[in-house]
């Protein structure tokens, strides 16, 4: 589960992981409205999908710092 996500996040967190060449499943379920949604990695061969996750969540976050260096640069 990823406390705390919704849509927005998740959608984000699936695309990238079904970037990498080492997954094979990426999709997520929110059983309730309110609920944190449930995340389902799968990988091919027997790698271990949480540095997978991790990787793709900094990817996020680097696009994310790219995007608000450009604002700020036309902001300026």
């Amino acid at each position: 589960k990823i406390e705390g996500q919704g849509h927005t996040f998740m959608n984000a967190l699936v695309e990238e992981l079904l970037g990498d060449s080492d997954v094979d499943v990426a999709r997520y379920m929110i059983e309730f409205q309110f609920s944190d949604p449930e995340l389902l990695v799968t990988t091919k061969g027997k790698k271990n999908p949480v540095p997978i996750i991790r990787k793709a969540c900094k990817r996020i976050t680097g696009n994310c710092d790219e995007l608000l260096k450009g604002l700020k640069k036309v902001k300026a």
